[in-house]
C-alpha cells in the first residue's frame, strides 16, 4: 500500500481517482488547491503525487517549481490537466515531474503511470542507485555513467567484494529480490514472472535469504 495526495481543484475527479486508487488498495489524502497541498505535503511525505495544472489560487506547475527549489521534490509528481499546452507539459518535465495525463484520464493510463511512479519511489526509498538502475537500460550503460561521474560503479558499492564468493553471492541475489519487489509492488506474481521462477521457489529463495515477502525488506530479528 502506497500513500498518494491527489491535488485538483475539480470536486469530482477527486473522488473518481480516491476511489480507484483506494481500490487498488492505496492510502489517498485529497487537497483541491495549492495550499492545503503544501499541508500535505509538509505534514508526511507522500510516496506519489497526482498534481492538476490549472488551479485557481496557485497553479500545478508553479508548486511543482516550489517544490523543486526548496528540495521537497522527493517524490514522483504526476501531472495531469484538460487543457495543457505540449509546452507546458514539456516546461513540467523539466521542472521534474515524472509524467504528463490528459484529461479525461483513462483508468489503464491512469494505473499504469502511478504503477511506474511508486516503483520509482520505493527504489528511491531503500536505496538511491536502484533508482538509478532502474532509468538506464541495459546496465552497462549505468556502469559507463557512473565511470564518467568518477563513481564507483553500481555493483562494488554495493557490494564489498574481498569476502567469500557465496557470502557475496547471497548480498547479490538479496539485492536482486529486493529490487524486483520494489519495481513490482509486492507482486509475487509479477516477481515470478519477471525472475523466471516458480511461486513456491521463489517463496523458498526469499525465505533462505532472509527477505521479507510483504515489504521485500530484509528481516534483521
Amino acid at each position: 500500500m502506497a500513500n498518494i495526495l491527489v491535488v485538483d481543484d475539480e470536486h469530482g475527479i477527486r473522488d473518481l481517482l480516491s476511489e480507484i486508487l483506494n481500490d487498488e488498495g492505496h492510502a489517498v489524502e485529497l487537497a483541491e488547491n495549492a495550499a492545503q497541498a503544501r499541508a500535505a505535503r509538509l505534514r508526511e511525505r507522500p510516496d506519489l503525487v497526482l498534481l492538476d495544472i490549472w488551479m485557481p489560487d496557485t497553479d500545478g506547475v508553479t508548486l511543482l517549481k516550489e517544490w523543486a527549489s526548496t528540495g521537497l521534490l522527493t517524490m514522483p509528481v504526476i501531472m495531469m490537466s484538460g487543457h495543457a499546452t505540449i509546452e507546458t507539459a514539456v516546461e513540467a518535465t523539466k521542472i521534474g515531474a515524472m509524467a504528463f495525463l490528459e484529461k479525461p484520464v483513462t483508468l489503464q493510463k491512469l494505473l499504469n503511470s502511478v504503477e511506474q511512479g511508486l516503483a520509482k519511489s520505493f527504489a528511491q526509498q531503500r536505496d538511491p542507485r536502484l533508482l538509478r538502475a532502474m532509468q538506464m537500460s541495459p546496465l552497462g550503460e549505468a556502469v559507463s555513467a557512473a565511470a564518467d561521474e568518477n563513481q564507483t560503479p553500481l555493483a562494488s558499492q554495493a557490494f564489498d567484494l574481498d569476502r567469500p564468493l557465496r557470502e557475496v553471492k547471497d548480498d547479490f541475489e538479496r539485492a536482486y529480490f529486493q529490487f524486483h519487489l520494489a519495481k513490482e509492488l509486492g507482486s509475487m506474481t509479477r516477481v515470478a514472472d519477471k525472475t523466471g521462477l516458480e511461486r513456491t521457489h521463489l517463496y523458498r529463495k526469499l525465505k533462505q535469504l532472509g527477505v521479507d515477502v510483504v515489504r521485500g525488506k530484509r528481516n534483521t530479528g
